[in-house]
């Protein structure tokens, strides 16, 4: 039977009840999701208030499940209930400024690539936008692209390719980021720098791992995945911050390996 700890329990109930809420009022994410703080909807507060939204029923229950599985042991027997609460807001919050400071790059680089091409709109700039921003669009507008290169002086296919690269960018700003995940992901990494060895069995895994390797290569995996993988919709960089910032606490507070 699991043991499920004042604050894991806590927090398990408090996620699950916001996210009926939000069912029943999704104004509620246009609220609090995490916006990009060069957009119009952002708001300070959204550093924590995105922990406590989710996706769907999918992304709270994986959520809440590395919660139940990992977080205990750590409240219990390492941190203690108060150390435990602030490291789950800091790498909460840390993964949601790793986040928004590489959106915010991302940002300025979409933004500038817009300015350039609405001052020299050309077919093979609007390739090139799209090759770098929007490689999907490219999969599903070759008729266009292929109209656009026969006409590069035709105003209605430059002020269309226009139009596009301005709703690009005015679409990025609108994107929120909600979940648990950063602060779930900073669980995972204090639980495989503690008990690097302890041998844990996946549901996707049928072979015992031992902690360390399993936190190693998820850590590598969403690396790999917010550098190569785009408009998943999966923010792995908030994943990343989160395990960075419970490696910064965990070595402020000198909380050495016990397994």
């Amino acid at each position: 039977m699991l043991n499920i700890t004042p604050v894991v329990r806590n927090l398990l109930i408090l996620n699950v009840v916001i996210f009926i809420l939000q069912s029943l009022s999704p104004q509620i994410i246009n609220w609090f999701a995490l916006y990009p703080i060069t957009g119009p909807d952002f708001q300070p507060y959204q550093f924590v208030t995105y922990m406590f939204l989710h996706g769907g029923f999918g992304h709270l229950f994986s959520n809440m499940l590395g919660l139940i599985f990992f977080a205990p042991l750590l409240e219990q027997h390492v941190l203690g209930t108060r150390r435990f609460v602030t490291f789950y807001f800091v790498t909460g919050i840390g993964a949601g400024l790793l986040y928004a400071g590489i959106n915010y790059y991302e940002l300025i680089q979409l933004r500038h690539a817009v300015d350039l091409y609405t001052q020299y709109p050309s077919p093979e700039a609007f390739l090139d936008f799209v090759t770098r921003f929007a490689p999907e669009f490219k999969r599903n507008a070759y008729n266009f692209l292929n109209d656009f290169e026969d006409k590069p002086q035709n105003i209605a296919y430059i002020n269309e390719s226009l139009a596009f690269v301005k709703q690009m960018y005015t679409q990025r700003l609108s994107v929120p980021m909600l979940g648990a995940s950063g602060a779930v992901f900073g669980i995972i990494a204090a639980f495989g720098l503690i008990f690097p060895n302890m041998e844990m069995m996946l549901l996707f895994f049928p072979v015992p791992i031992k902690a360390k390797y399993f936190v190693s290569v998820y850590a590598l995996y969403e690396l790999y995945a917010g550098v190569h993988i785009r408009d998943s919709g999966v923010a792995h960089f908030a994943h990343l911050g989160g395990m960075i910032f419970a490696y910064i606490l965990l070595k402020m507070w000198n909380v050495r390996r016990m397994y």
